[in-house]
């Protein structure tokens, strides 16, 4: 399910020693508790709810003034999240969530023991409304639009959140705090604050910090006053996941250089050590736009995630995820075919199939080449799987333009690509990504293997170490205030080079030493 570690360091669930009140002590319950807090805590303020003060009179004193507290904490502050009594049965949990555009994915935590319990994830339902962010933001133009798509998340969340809950013995009402990792239009989307302008020149959007939030006030069916931490973005198109990414990786305790990559629907970049950071996103770059997902589908069973193609007979072998017949092939399959049929001198250096090699497999459909990858009788649905000729276009481009990002972004920084001395890929596609397919197409940097580390799913990661590590909140506001975001829609030198990337490997061929050539 999970390779979480949990870090050095106090959670967030807290044991105050309190000593019931006399004459001599007459301090009143609220204060009493929070005096105690700050003094364990080394904070300057606690802050508490009117609903949660209401409760803790009867509280502490049915407790005996032994409790157990759930504190979310920034730098000179803490607030008061819950507190129940030391000994009681009721659990205290939390909910990580990373909000992708198509996947969203939960884990479930208890706060006390630091532990994931369970991990599951939905397909975000958004998608009825348009499979990309553009398509959602553009609905939210239209009366009620803001609220369906918001009302939509909501609704998913608290579906899947329960049934997470209940599979591990649980109550979703003893959840009482969520942390939320995602793209800031996803997160707009789930505050439901306005989100137009995050799209529009000059791409401003309503909030870059959300600050702690009650769960009730978003509609999230939890305990009563649970709170949520949306993670912050640092513009339109630098987001909470990418902050998360950054906390789970820790590149910003780093002293050597490292980079980090998430590609998905779009590629995002982060370059830096412990004095800096420097980061920028792929959505800038128009050859991106359309992601990898317009060739295939994302990856799950039955999906084609690796491709070998024998350079003498042209036999294509494909592996699909589980072993089950195959019924798509994914963005990290895709870049695994075109690196085969590369180095099986199927397609040229610009990715145009060459009919004289491809031989029978390859046919025209509405004047457009196909290849099949995988016969009817073969594929789970009875049908061909094929590549067109524009997929693999698409694919040249978007690769061109990773390629780019890393080039533009190592440069601006004053750094060679082959002089880092790590390199992390994030995500799904991070996952099941060959790193000498990627760099056979032009797509990453030639550099030795070693160099090369997946990650996973990093948005989740850091949201799940905002729940067990209470230094975390104070990390991420550091992160969020080191980051200087390069803008590539301006970038001149972005655009030259991409020009020069829209080959295999690349214009430039010593760039790629160890990509034989056909």
């Amino acid at each position: 399910m999970s390779d979480f570690s949990v870090p050095p360091g106090p959670g967030l669930v807290h044991r105050p020693t309190l000593t019931p009140p006399s004459l001599q002590d007459n301090s009143a319950d609220g204060d009493r508790l929070c005096s105690a807090l700050r003094r364990d805590l080394g904070v300057e303020q606690i802050h508490v709810s009117l609903a949660l003060r209401r409760r803790l009179p009867a509280l502490l004193r049915d407790a005996a003034y032994a409790v157990r507290c759930v504190i979310f904490q920034e730098k000179s502050c803490a607030v008061l999240v819950h507190a129940a009594a030391a000994d009681a049965h009721e659990g205290l949990y939390g909910l990580a969530v990373d909000l992708g555009t198509t996947r969203v994915v939960l884990r479930l935590v208890d706060l006390e023991n630091r532990t994931v319990l369970a991990e599951d994830g939905f397909d975000n339902p958004q998608v009825e409304i348009g499979p990309d962010v553009l398509a959602r933001i553009h609905h939210t133009d239209q009366p009620g639009g803001l609220a369906r798509l918001q009302r939509l998340i909501v609704d998913g969340l608290n579906r899947n959140a329960a049934a997470l809950a209940r599979a591990c013995g649980v109550d979703a009402q003893d959840i009482h705090l969520v942390t939320v990792a995602g793209n800031t239009a996803m997160s707009h989307l789930l505050a439901g604050l306005p989100s137009g302008w995050i799209i529009r020149e000059p791409y401003i959007p309503a909030a870059n910090r959300f600050g702690l939030m009650p769960a009730a006030e978003l509609g999230l069916a939890l305990a009563p006053l649970a709170q949520v931490l949306i993670f912050p973005n640092v513009g339109s198109y630098f987001g909470g996941d990418l902050i998360a990414g950054i906390l789970h990786s820790g590149l910003h305790r780093r002293e050597e250089t490292a980079i980090l990559v998430d590609v998905g629907t779009n590629a995002e970049v982060v370059v830096g050590n412990r004095e800096w950071l420097m980061a920028c996103a792929g959505a800038a770059g128009p050859a991106l736009e359309g992601g990898m997902s317009r060739m295939g589908t994302t990856a799950g069973p039955g999906v084609i995630d690796r491709v070998r193609i024998d350079p003498r007979t042209r036999h294509i072998d494909i592996h699909t995820i589980e072993d089950l017949p195959p019924r798509g092939i994914c963005g990290s399959g895709v870049i695994d075919l075109a690196a085969q049929l590369f180095l099986a001198g199927m397609i040229d250096i610009r990715g145009k199939l060459r009919p004289d090699i491809c031989g029978p497999r390859l046919f025209l459909r509405d004047g457009l080449a196909h290849l099949i990858i995988v016969p009817g009788e073969a594929s789970a649905g009875g049908q061909p799987l094929c590549i067109s000729q524009a997929d693999l276009d698409s694919l040249i481009r978007s690769k061109a333009a990773m390629y780019t990002i890393l080039e533009t972004i190592t440069a601006t920084v004053g750094l060679a690509l082959d002089s880092l001395p790590a390199f992390w890929v994030a995500g799904t596609f991070g996952q099941f990504i060959d790193p000498v397919s990627a760099i056979t197409i032009g797509m990453l940097p030639d550099l030795p293997l070693s160099r090369f580390a997946t990650l996973g799913n990093t948005s989740l990661g850091g949201a799940t170490l905002a729940l067990v590590c209470r230094s975390a909140p104070a990390e991420i506001d550091q992160i969020r205030d080191a980051v200087t975001y390069l803008e590539l829609n301006v970038n001149q030198e972005f655009m030259n080079r991409f020009s020069a990337a829209k080959f295999i490997p690349h214009t430039d061929p010593d760039r790629f030493p160890s990509v034989p050539i056909p």
